[in-house]
């Protein structure tokens, strides 16, 4: 008989937390709550961590879902900061990596494009740009869509005649590419544009991006008329070509502020539950394009609480602005400004218009905020019914929160690659699609068998390793695999070897000749089947097949263009990129490379009689 004490029960909910309370800092921070599996729960931040955890343990609470966050809580954590406005920024940097569930939280979040000038080449190079500013070189963005900022680089090129192209062809280059030929590069890798004469086109691209569009298109125009008066027509005729391409794209701009020369524009619209935020983008006193964002809420939080913790998760990894316009006031909002201006390292300036031209912005901002959640919710009825008419032809608990499908893609067995795509009540979850390079000497080329043997495995077998590790995976409702009765057999060996076998798993094989509207379903336990022509639920399970083929054939070909490309002297212990130029410089190509004897390559710059030997030994392997 055990004659230990027993143990006192463990504290939870709000006696847990005014235990907590005694202990915690008397200074500004973040702290979270977590829950029984050591979840986060919610992450906040404060000028006083002690007085304002205190007031969680009070009992008092203003809405449902605060309660039900106490009631949850089982430990705390703090961190403390020198001030609230650095609080202010660590609450959103953990509220972003953690996504806790009781805060408002930004979802579908994404990099936007940016165009870069690049400063560390002689002759620098126009780009598109997308992530961290590592680069040395001046930035301008962000465009809220690809199309923008692919116009925009067209029309730069057309007008500056900057070198897109990389290093490695620049330095390669003896006569014009094609884009000299067509009048959208000046050629400074053959020198037909002298380095000043380039560096002023250089400045000239920046000014027209910082804003200063007017007084570059007027002293262009100028020039024109310099050259025709000294009748140099044919460069009067050239000048006369960038300045149509810099009006036009001037003019294609929907709203070009006469007062707004650098903003973002934010509008909330907030709804039954629901919310959509409209981010407009002006940069250089053009509109450089917009963004709908769905961020999850609670009916309880409030426009100013959710535009405050919106925009500060929104900053995380973005460039800030010089002036921001809302549609309604943030909460905190001097403490955001000066978070923002923290991050920037230059003044930012919140502001909510109320007449004039920064006002109809955020009114124009508004409406498509509204008319984007407008088309939000219906989408998501029908999404609902859908899934719902899956749930039922499939036999499922409920309706899916989660579909995964995953297709093959191969050429003979080379380049293989596995896709797999989600989708679920939101539509297609395109932040969660993942590629898996398949690979292994025992796989026989074009076994697909073997191929989503290997998918699946390393998919479900990370899944349980998580689950193991007191994580929490998400798990899928519902498995759909591009194939018949044998991909069907194949996935389901996997998943019972891996004790994931409660998850439901459905074959989808195309019909007779590829036919659409002729797949068959196959399951375990039951004779294949197949579903009405004309229904619903068909064409929604045939766009999600579709999508994960497209997405499974895309990453086929990014590998085998990657492989395509690749030189076999970057296989060669000993060739750097110094070296390999030399090579190809003396040979003239790979090719040349093999056919060369040992005492050739000897005389290379670079290449020892060691390594020549080496060279010769590789390509007669």
């Amino acid at each position: 008989m055990d004659d230990s004490p027993a143990l006192p029960p463990a504290k939870i909910g709000a006696e847990l937390i005014r235990d907590e309370a005694r202990r915690a800092p008397d200074c500004a921070g973040v702290y979270r709550m977590m829950g029984e599996a050591g979840e986060v729960l919610y992450v906040g931040k404060a000028k006083n961590i002690r007085k304002r955890v205190t007031q969680y343990a009070q009992g008092r609470f203003h809405t449902q879902r605060i309660a039900l966050m106490v009631s949850l809580t089982r430990a705390m954590e703090f961190v403390t900061t020198a001030t609230e406005t650095e609080a202010l920024l660590l609450e959103a940097n953990l509220i972003k990596r953690m996504k806790p569930k009781f805060n408002v939280l930004l979802r579908d979040d994404k990099s936007f494009a940016e165009l870069l000038i690049r400063r560390d080449h002689p002759a620098p190079q126009i780009r598109k740009h997308r992530g961290a500013r590592t680069m040395k070189g001046d930035y301008f963005g962000p465009f809220a869509s690809t199309w923008a900022v692919n116009r925009t680089l067209n029309t730069l090129q057309k007008a500056f005649l900057l070198r897109s192209c990389s290093d490695s062809v620049f330095d390669s280059r003896t006569r014009p590419c094609m884009l000299h030929q067509i009048k959208r590069c000046s050629a400074p890798c053959v020198n037909l544009v002298t380095p000043a004469e380039y560096a002023e086109l250089v400045e000239e691209a920046g000014d027209f991006l910082r804003g200063k569009s007017r007084a570059v298109i007027q002293r262009l125009s100028n020039e024109m008329q310099a050259a025709s008066d000294d009748l140099d027509f044919e460069r009067a005729a050239q000048i006369r070509d960038r300045v149509r391409a810099l009006s036009a794209i001037a003019m294609e701009q929907s709203i070009n502020p006469e007062t707004v020369e650098e903003a973002d524009v934010f509008a909330l619209h907030f709804e039954g539950g629901h919310a959509c935020v409209q981010v407009f983008f002006f940069r250089a006193g053009q509109n450089w394009g917009n963004w709908a964002y769905f961020p999850r809420v609670d009916k309880s939080d409030t426009e100013p609480e959710i535009l405050s913790a919106f925009m500060s998760q929104f900053y995380e990894d973005k460039p800030i602005p010089r002036l921001i316009l809302a549609s309604h006031e943030p909460a905190e909002q001097v403490l955001l400004a000066d978070a923002l201006a923290l991050k920037r390292e230059r003044k930012v300036e919140i502001q909510v218009p109320q007449r004039g031209e920064k006002r109809d912005l955020v009114d124009h901002a508004l409406k498509n905020a509204r008319e984007a959640l407008g088309r939000k919710l219906s989408e998501s009825s029908a999404q609902g019914r859908l899934l719902e008419g899956v749930a039922e032809t499939f036999k499922l608990d409920g309706p899916p929160e989660r579909i995964e499908v995953y297709d093959n893609s191969h050429v003979m067995g080379t380049n293989a690659v596995g896709g797999m795509i989600v989708a679920g009540p939101d539509g297609f979850q395109k932040n969660q699609y993942r590629k898996f390079n398949i690979r292994g000497d025992e796989l026989t080329p074009g076994d697909d068998y073997g191929m989503m043997r290997q998918v699946l495995g390393r998919r479900f077998s990370r899944l349980v390793k998580d689950e193991e590790e007191g994580e929490d995976p998400v798990r899928p409702d519902l498995v759909l695999i591009d194939g018949g009765a044998g991909q069907l057999a194949a996935a389901l060996g996997v998943m019972t070897e891996l004790g994931v076998d409660d998850i439901p798993v459905v074959g989808v094989a195309k019909g007779p000749d590829r036919d659409a509207g002729l797949e068959r379903f196959f399951m375990p336990g039951q004779e294949p089947f197949m579903l009405e022509p004309k229904s619903p639920v068909l064409y929604y399970l045939q766009r999600l097949r579709d999508e994960a083929h497209r997405f499974a054939i895309g990453s086929h070909r990014t590998r085998r263009k990657i492989d395509m490309h690749k030189n076999p002297l970057d296989e060669i212990e000993g060739i750097g990129p110094r070296r390999k130029k030399a090579l190809l410089a003396a040979f003239g190509s790979a090719k040349g490379v093999a056919r060369a004897g040992v005492a050739d390559l000897a005389k290379v710059d670079g290449v020892n009689d060691a390594l020549a030997q080496r060279i010769h030994d590789f390509f007669r392997r």
